[in-house]
């Protein structure tokens, strides 16, 4: 059974971790739990690289950070995930301006959307929290490789339950489109393609994890209705409300700065814990099903990034 800690904030899950001269990429630094993850990196010492996509919000966001730590190191790189040019442009401005990369946490992510597609004709969900990710980590790889050890850390979502990878219809173009589903899936595939990262670059010191932060009241769930609301916090433990955003960046931080990376990487994370492999989603909402851990499926799926994005 994991020793899991939701109530731990983010501060106590980084410690006294010291990361100076370590070059950090995170996305979704905008808003949320980005803009804490940045924080508390920039606090011990990083020099933290914030992709967002709206360039105001962003610069708004690190100007709050810089108010409190104003010897901090932070820049801005501006890129939209859902359209892999955009992604394309910004990771190679990134990679140039900064040849060894340290960590890399896709942070970012579009949730319950209504039925839209990217600039490629994608599914949102899938072209964004997936693809969008995985067109930016192939593009920065050359540069995790130059710093390994190297850590890549994923966000996924509890929301894995509600889909496995759908091989048959991953953008819901025969059958009818349901948001959670399609949640679901862009999250089930952050975990199978942190599998497969992790498999394809470990032996040339690139190690990955995947993360999930619980359900927290932040912008990310603007399109949930009340009742759907309602329907996810059924899936919270026992004992325990929606997260404040300090408990939501706590098992990101947790992951970037726990000293033996190797012993959580390749692995579904929670609640500053390595989760449980369990069979059948359970009443105290935790754990990671089997769709997601499926390393022929991972393969499957990294394939079809590769087939997707030419990257």
């Amino acid at each position: 059974m994991a020793d899991y800690r939701p109530e731990m904030g983010s501060e106590e899950a980084a410690g006294a971790a010291d990361l100076s001269g370590k070059t950090v990429v995170v996305t979704g630094g905008s808003a949320g739990i980005g803009v804490e993850t940045i924080r508390v990196l920039a606090a011990r010492g990083a020099h933290v690289i914030s992709v967002v996509r709206d360039r105001p919000k962003g610069e708004a966001a690190l100007a709050e950070i810089r108010a409190s730590l104003p010897d901090s190191a932070i820049e801005l790189a501006v890129m939209d995930l859902s359209d892999l040019e955009s992604v394309r442009k910004g990771a190679d401005a990134i990679a140039a301006a900064h040849p060894r990369i340290d960590m890399l946490i896709n942070n970012a992510g579009v949730m319950a959307a209504p039925l839209s597609r990217t600039r490629e004709g994608l599914e949102l969900h899938l072209g964004t929290n997936f693809l969008g990710h995985y067109v930016l980590t192939a593009r920065l790889m050359n540069n995790l490789l130059a710093a390994a050890p190297a850590r890549v850390i994923n966000l996924t979502s509890s929301a894995h339950r509600l889909s496995p990878f759908r091989l048959h219809d991953p953008f819901f173009e025969k059958e009818d489109y349901n948001k959670l589903v399609a949640y679901g899936q862009s999250k089930t595939a952050n975990v199978l393609m942190t599998l497969e990262l992790d498999r394809r670059y470990r032996d040339r010191g690139v190690r990955a994890t995947a993360v999930h932060p619980g359900l927290i009241d932040t912008e990310l769930g603007r399109y949930f209705t009340e009742e759907e609301m309602v329907f996810l916090k059924g899936g919270i433990p026992e004992g325990m409300g929606m997260k404040t955003v300090s408990q939501g960046a706590a098992t990101t931080l947790w992951a970037a700065c726990i000293e033996d990376f190797g012993a959580i990487a390749g692995r579904f994370c929670e609640d500053c814990a390595v989760a449980d492999e369990i069979s059948h989603p359970d009443e105290n909402g935790r754990g990671v099903l089997p769709h997601a851990l499926d390393m022929d499926m991972a393969a499957k799926v990294w394939a079809l990034g590769e087939q997707w994005s030419g990257e």
